[in-house]
């Protein structure tokens, strides 16, 4: 593929990715993404032989797209492994800002949605869970080498119950349309990682 053809393949997953985090994938019509992208209809087989395929590509992209900002947030900087684990829940307390904070997330907005659907789709999403919950266990791991996270605490343990508590503040979040789950999370993140002072 050459950088244009690449460039326009890129714009139908932004523009894809940008109406589905809004309407889900069930509700999105290919015409609807084509539509708004400018791309004719025929064309869109060029870059992906199905709509199945196109929401793997966009899951794809999405995914190294937040493992690349996680890598930014949780990258040795300096600072201790606890202040960066923080740096990224706070993150997510930010989005709690916004009226549609668990819609911003495509593993929130679809993880229930495309499990039954399509198995490539799901596959992606549960890859990349495991690379975020990976990448947050080596970060615990470093706090706990550099003392600044509690001791005894299981690295990967920890990271995955993390991992499902945010995901599941996150849905709460959606729901009640106010921040008071990921308030929570945070303090029982705080409780679970600091080391004492």
């Amino acid at each position: 593929m050459n950088s244009e053809q690449q460039s326009v393949r890129q714009h139908i997953l932004a523009t894809g990715r940008s109406i589905i985090m809004g309407k889900g994938y069930s509700g999105v019509g290919l015409n609807e993404i084509l539509s708004a992208a400018g791309v004719p209809k025929g064309s869109f087989y060029h870059y992906f032989k199905s709509k199945e395929l196109f929401g793997k590509a966009m899951l794809e992209d999405y995914v190294d797209a937040y493992l690349a900002g996680l890598e930014a947030m949780l990258a040795a900087d300096g600072n201790p492994g606890l202040a960066r684990l923080m740096r990224y829940w706070d993150s997510w307390l930010v989005l709690a800002d916004d009226a549609c904070a668990g819609s911003k997330c495509l593993v929130v907005k679809l993880s229930g949605e495309v499990a039954d659907l399509s198995e490539a789709m799901r596959e992606v999403l549960l890859q990349g869970t495991n690379r975020i919950v990976q990448r947050l266990a080596d970060c615990i791991a470093e706090g706990l080498a550099d003392g600044s996270v509690r001791s005894g605490v299981a690295a990967p343990q920890t990271a995955l119950a993390l991992y499902e508590m945010w995901l599941g503040a996150a849905l709460l979040t959606k729901l009640r349309r106010e921040p008071s789950a990921l308030q929570n999370a945070m303090l029982v993140t705080r409780a679970m990682l600091e080391a004492p002072r």
